[in-house]
């Protein structure tokens, strides 16, 4: 398969190695501005200038201009008394070296640092010499004749924000103090052009070499940290073309990073919904269709009987009719109720609820319903903290569940229905001695069409009523939870609502 640079980049693999060589030039020409600033910035290297004057200082051979000075003066130099004012008369000659050699030339007094002359007519005065004073060797290829083994005098001193090199060769004593023939110049700074030349011959091959280097990691790095994260999601991404054509017995390994690990968590945890859903909604097809033609099937041959005059009893065929008609209309105003409640376009009318009173009313209602069937229906619900619900839908909450237990309670068992404060709010159980429900059956208890009497027959429910409970509780804020400890062993469904007079009182408690 041929992949095309376009195809390249569109891929994990590709764009992360994009990625990181754009983080390479980016750093390499942070780098290399950097590089030019410092170069640009720093002060030049003193090595040249004072290489330069070194040469200087020993091809101007200042003193012999001096010994000349002292000829002419009458006797040798050392046997003149005041050397000062020897010195005064050679400053046209010194000053003349200087412009010609474009240098600065001083005489230093040693040990007291006092500068007796200066072609920059700016150190001579009474304070003494301020600059350092070290030794200095003359370099090997400079050196030659006398000044082979001669080690020279060297430093620096600032001047007006500006530092000044010199070099000092020439030196006589006169008594106890020594005089050097100092030769001095501005130490340079770097420019741009000067700094742009040493990146360009310096820094910039290493340069090179460091992005080669670096361009061979990062393909590298760039491969396997995307086969790391891409395995992962080509595995989801074949395993959602599998579920897409309506194999949902696909999962994928969960494996990667942490990320790829919560991501193929959630995926499989979102195909076991499918399929739990997939399977409710076969089990729901399977039973509405029987649930369906059973009234339908009752409707059109009591209908038939009646219209051809062969209905025994037309009075209770109407009424067959009439009751098959009724299941009909109730199977369907659950499914609108569910639909209007899961899209959040139920109207509520919220008002002052009191649960205690709501359960000892609907426990009230349905106690003909538990005489019938010889069950001992007991209400413990005293007045309770008001909550704000919807009355309606409320009673339709507690209703349900209380049928429910009557329902699937055999004759002679007992249901409980107890209201009491909890957790800032007010609960209502619903317990029951009834047929129970297996653990695995728990948390599909409230799944849409999920049913645990899987029994056929005209008393049979849509499996529609504990899945519109828990949209109506939700949608009030509560919760509703189930436990049973087994078949035949009675189950326990609790209910919760907050209420806001409750979490007042425990508050100022």
């Amino acid at each position: 398969m041929r992949i095309t640079p376009g195809i390249m980049f569109r891929g994990i693999r590709g764009r992360m190695l994009l990625s990181y060589l754009l983080l390479i030039v980016v750093t390499l020409i942070a780098i290399s501005i950097s590089f030019i600033l410092i170069l640009n910035t720093r002060p030049a290297p003193t090595s040249a200038t004072l290489q330069g004057l070194a040469v200087t200082a020993i091809t101007v051979d200042p003193l012999g201009v001096v010994a000349q000075e002292a000829d002419r003066a009458g006797g040798p130099l050392r046997q003149l008394g005041v050397l000062r004012e020897l010195l005064a008369t050679l400053t046209s000659d010194l000053t003349a070296v200087a412009a010609e050699r474009d240098v600065r030339i001083f005489i230093l007094r040693l040990p007291n640092r006092e500068i007796v002359f200066d072609s920059g007519s700016r150190l001579t005065g009474a304070a003494p010499f301020a600059g350092t004073i070290n030794t200095y060797s003359i370099p090997a290829e400079f050196q030659r004749g006398q000044y082979a083994q001669v080690n020279a005098l060297g430093g620096s001193f600032i001047e007006d924000g500006i530092e000044w090199l010199y070099i000092a060769v020439d030196s006589l004593q006169m008594r106890t103090d020594t005089y050097y023939v100092a030769f001095a110049d501005e130490r340079p700074r770097q420019t741009l052009q000067a700094a742009l030349a040493d990146f360009g011959t310096e820094v910039f091959p290493l340069l090179i070499q460091s992005a080669l280097v670096s361009l061979v990691i990062a393909f590298g790095l760039a491969t396997v940290i995307s086969r790391s994260i891409a395995r992962p999601m080509q595995n989801m991404a074949q395993a959602a073309g599998q579920i897409a054509e309506g194999k949902l017995d696909q999962r994928v390994p969960v494996e990667g990073t942490i990320e790829m690990k919560d991501m193929g968590a959630a995926f499989n945890r979102m195909v076991d919904q499918l399929r739990d859903e997939q399977r409710s909604q076969q089990d729901f097809l399977a039973n509405v269709s029987h649930d369906l033609k059973t009234p339908l099937t009752s409707i059109q041959g009591y209908s038939q009987a009646i219209v051809d005059g062969a209905a025994p009893n037309p009075v209770r065929a109407a009424q067959i009719i009439y009751d098959e008609a009724a299941r009909l209309n109730r199977m369907v105003v659950e499914l609108t109720d569910l639909a209007r409640l899961q899209a959040g376009r139920m109207s509520m009318q919220l008002t002052a609820l009191d649960l205690g009173q709501l359960a000892t009313a609907v426990g009230q209602r349905l106690a003909i319903m538990a005489q019938e069937k010889r069950i001992r229906l007991t209400i413990d619900a005293p007045p309770m903290p008001p909550i704000s619900g919807d009355g309606d839908r409320m009673d339709q909450v507690i209703t349900n569940l209380v049928s429910n237990a009557i329902k699937y309670t055999p004759e002679g068992g007992s249901v409980l229905v107890r209201a009491a404060q909890a957790n800032g709010g007010v609960l209502v159980e619903v317990h029951d001695s009834g047929i129970g429900i297996d653990p695995e059956q728990l948390p599909r208890i409230f799944e849409r069409f999920y049913q645990v009497d899987k029994a056929r027959g005209p008393r049979r429910g849509t499996g529609l009523g504990l899945a519109i409970v828990q949209e109506i509780v939700t949608a009030h804020g509560g919760t509703i939870a189930v436990n049973s400890e087994g078949k035949g062993r009675g189950s326990t469904f609790t209910l919760w609502l907050p209420s806001p007079q409750v979490s007042t009182i425990m508050r100022r408690r």
